[in-house]
């Protein structure tokens, strides 16, 4: 009677505690994160811009439910992420999630709203069919509204949710240079990159020629393919910007190369010879990559005219980056036309990083050259290896403030174009483009989290000793346990039985 007694004290005591820590848990939030980058843990921006909060964000996810495992997970990763947003922030962000193929008028309203469905796969009675679905958000801070349409298995999402909350609640963003005055890109031509600013910061067009200008204001001065040259006095502005502890994005061409003609000219507007005086040298050649992109070139086979690819080594295709925040997480990045570029300073107050560099068989060639495209590259053509495309000086480059410049060889590679010349950017140029302005400009943080994406990491590429280690770690290691516990009670009954049976127990 007393064994039934003790036994129900100890379900009740349990069943309390357990209902005890599910109240508890309302009231507080604990989640410990185990990952190796620390993708369930918001950053200390995301932090910072929530307790910043002022009213109510409300996040309206639109999720079908219907929908193949992998996305069914994005689903799950999505409204844990909002479920840290709503503790962190004090009950300031508030979600919903809600099924548009449950009906004709919700999913009427996700698309008025601007989430649109992708197509995907799913299998049923062992065929394939495409279904829709949706997989976006849309915010709403008071009257302004934010919409995320699509959400990428494996995306940041931190960084969209975060990035979203602060346009919509920034009170003054700020400030950047778009250089003009020397036949450089202008924002139109360059629509992509300056939607993607726009998130963050005002982009003003300013003339250096304008006397009245005030250049404190700005947090970086972007230069862009400048075509004519800069006067003295205006490369002394220049240095007056950078001396105030300012920032410079200079993505520059030394050569040119002319797809009409087929041929190859240096490039010079002063702005070569500013650089080269503070240790930065972009050279007057052509950098040729055997991992390279591809020219459509017209060929003809008897009576037919076809078009065929032909590999280009002039169009380097970049896959090796710093860490540095400007080029973590990049994967592959396509110049035209770059230059390599060397450090000559000795002066220790500044230093040179190489944010993006070539593939082991490179090469230089200089101008004036006329390009053959049908040319049969040999592995001799390729004798240089990790020659630097871009890099980043920083330190006192002019008098005692700290300053920096990312220098790119290419001032092609983030204009996208407009009109009918317009065309889609290669994905990594533009966030190398907003990373590199980001890291130079944004002082919250958020540029780390653009790279903060869930990775996979398939079995399959793992060496077969730390496979199989992993494979019987995760079999043994439970039995293990129980085991472990088993002899531990076993043992500890054994003593005690033998303590009871002592004549001197008491």
């Amino acid at each position: 009677m007393k064994n039934k007694k003790s036994i129900l004290t100890y379900l009740l005591l349990v069943a309390g505690i357990i209902v005890f820590i599910n109240i508890m848990s309302d009231s507080f939030f604990l989640r410990l994160d185990f990952t190796a980058d620390k993708r369930y843990t918001l950053s200390q921006p995301t932090k910072e811009i929530l307790h910043s909060l002022k009213q109510v964000v409300t996040v309206t996810a639109y999720f079908s439910e219907e929908i193949p495992p992998d996305f069914l997970k994005v689903r799950r990763d999505f409204k844990e992420l909002l479920i840290e947003y709503n503790n962190r922030s004090n009950g300031k962000v508030m979600f919903e999630f809600i099924n548009p193929n449950k009906d004709n008028e919700t999913e009427q309203k996700a698309l008025t709203e601007g989430v649109n469905p992708v197509m995907i796969n799913m299998r049923d009675k062992d065929q394939v069919k495409q279904q829709k679905a949706y997989m976006g958000a849309v915010l709403h801070f008071g009257d302004k509204k934010e919409v995320i349409p699509f959400i990428q298995p494996g995306a940041a999402m931190e960084y969209s949710l975060s990035t979203s909350i602060k346009k919509m609640t920034a009170e003054n963003k700020p400030k950047l240079a778009l250089l003009t005055g020397h036949g450089e890109a202008t924002m139109n031509s360059m629509g992509q990159v300056m939607q993607s600013l726009s998130v963050l910061y005002d982009v003003e067009p300013v003339d250096l020629r304008d006397a009245a200008i005030n250049l404190d204001k700005y947090k970086t001065m972007v230069i862009v393919n400048p075509k004519d040259t800069f006067p003295e006095d205006q490369l002394n502005k220049l240095d007056q910007y950078l001396a105030a502890g300012k920032n410079i994005f200079i993505a520059m061409n030394r050569v040119d190369g002319d797809f009409r003609t087929l041929t190859g000219a240096v490039v010079g507007t002063g702005l070569e010879a500013w650089l080269e005086k503070k240790g930065v040298r972009v050279n007057p050649n052509f950098v040729v990559d055997q991992n390279c992109g591809s020219v459509t070139v017209n060929q003809q086979q008897g009576f037919m005219n076809f078009q065929t690819a032909v590999r280009f080594p002039y169009l380097p295709l970049i896959t090796k980056f710093s860490t540095e925040p400007a080029t973590k997480g990049l994967s592959a990045l396509l110049l035209q036309f770059p230059s390599s570029i060397d450090f000559l300073s000795t002066n220790r107050d500044v230093s040179f990083t190489a944010l993006a560099s070539t593939s082991d068989q490179a090469g230089t060639e200089n101008p004036p050259l006329r390009f053959d495209v049908n040319r049969n590259w040999q592995p001799q053509d390729f004798p240089l290896s990790n020659l630097t495309v871009a890099g980043v000086l920083s330190g006192k480059i002019v008098g005692t403030a700290t300053s920096k410049i990312i220098v790119v060889s290419d001032g092609d590679f983030p204009i996208n174009g407009e009109g009918n010349e317009a065309r889609q950017l290669q994905p990594d140029n533009l966030n190398f483009m907003v990373n590199g302005i980001d890291w130079l400009s944004d002082d919250t943080g958020l540029i780390d989290l653009r790279s903060k994406e869930v990775n996979s990491r398939p079995l399959d590429q793992m060496e077969d000793g730390k496979k199989a280690l992993l494979k019987y770690l995760n079999f043994l290691l439970p039995l293990l346990l129980i085991l472990g516990y088993g002899l531990f009670r076993w043992q500890y009954r054994r003593n005690l039985r033998m303590k009871r049976m002592n004549e001197n127990y008491i």
